[in-house]
């Protein structure tokens, strides 16, 4: 029994279903472009744009099994989570980068960062690991938006903004992507995305007035060139110095949006863009990535620019050094 043909899963009130790997490709040194495709996907939402929607994809345990959810019921991800995760599989959070075809046909394309394992250490990750070997006839299991109901996970949210700033590292390009695409044709602004080397740079629509910059690392520390860009861009001065964040400064669960505070900041029920003579007005900053950068990136632009919370969103999406769970 697949999970669609449980009665209840499959009238929950998003996707949870098993789908078949079409095409699994090494598209960059540091991509792992998944295809998959099921009949359940003609049920895929959301209803409108899809911009950064997050979704899980479970993977096999250890003996590369997937976990059943043929038996499941309310209670199913309390039972599911209580379960070793060597016996009941991993999950993993990651971006939609593309939903194409339509209906029975639909297919679902997520990119994976992967990395070789180092110094002859197997591959670390979950995920990573899976991609590395990911093939054709391979099958995951999704928990994903249905049509017609709220998933949540999507964080782009620039209300009455005029201008746009997106900022990622490879882990959220294909985020930034999928906002670049979806945006009105008529926006403007600018998206730096950080990657790990040059042949990770990628061919990305983008309207006329949103300027893209690709900083490939090459070796480089994460965020040395990232951060003087994008300060000189909202500046028109790089700081001279880098930005330097220490441990104890990062929030483990670093997620601040403008309706939502990891740090338990109190949050508007409603916050719009200021206007006027407020510091940049107009301006919705969105912001992922490592934790370590992000959080350096926050303080300059909260702290010392006097970005108000309510026009930005800044995301943990991983912390270098630290397994990420779900």
């Amino acid at each position: 029994m697949t999970v669609e043909q449980n009665e209840y899963v499959a009238t929950l009130p998003m996707l949870l279903t098993e789908l078949e790997v079409l095409r699994a490709e090494r598209v960059s040194p540091s991509y792992v472009r998944i295809e998959l495709g099921g009949a359940a996907l003609a049920q895929l939402g959301p209803d409108g744009p899809v911009y950064d929607q997050r979704i899980k994809l479970i993977f096999p345990n250890a003996a590369g099994v997937l976990p059943s959810f043929a038996d499941a019921d309310e209670s199913i991800w309390t039972t599911w989570m209580q379960i070793p995760e060597e016996e009941r599989g991993s999950m993993r959070t990651y971006t939609i980068r593309d939903r194409v075809g339509e209906g029975a046909e639909t297919r679902l394309v997520i990119d994976i960062v992967v990395h070789e394992g180092e110094d002859g250490h197997a591959p670390d990750g979950p995920g990573n690991r899976w991609a590395l070997q990911a093939a054709a006839g391979q099958r995951l299991v999704v928990l994903a938006p249905r049509k017609g109901h709220e998933f949540g996970g999507i964080e782009w949210s620039p209300g009455t903004a005029t201008r746009l700033l997106l900022v990622g590292d490879e882990t959220a390009v294909p985020a930034i992507r999928g906002v670049l695409r979806d945006l009105p044709a008529d926006a403007t602004g600018a998206a730096y995305l950080e990657v790990p080397v040059d042949a990770d740079v990628q061919q990305i629509t983008a309207p006329a007035g949103v300027s893209v910059t690709w900083l490939p690392r090459n070796g480089g520390a994460r965020g040395a060139e990232l951060h003087p860009a994008v300060l000189d861009h909202l500046t028109g001065t790089a700081p001279t110095e880098a930005i330097v964040v220490s441990d104890d400064e990062i929030d483990p669960d670093l997620w601040e949006t403008p309706v939502h505070s990891s740090s338990g900041e109190e949050v508007a029920v409603a916050t719009a863009v200021p206007t006027g003579d407020a510091p940049y007005a107009g301006l919705y900053a969105w912001i992922a990535g490592e934790s370590k950068v992000v959080t350096g990136l926050r303080r300059k632009l909260v702290n010392d620019l006097g970005l108000d919370r309510g026009q930005v969103a800044f995301m943990g999406y991983w912390r270098e050094g630290v397994s990420m769970r779900s």
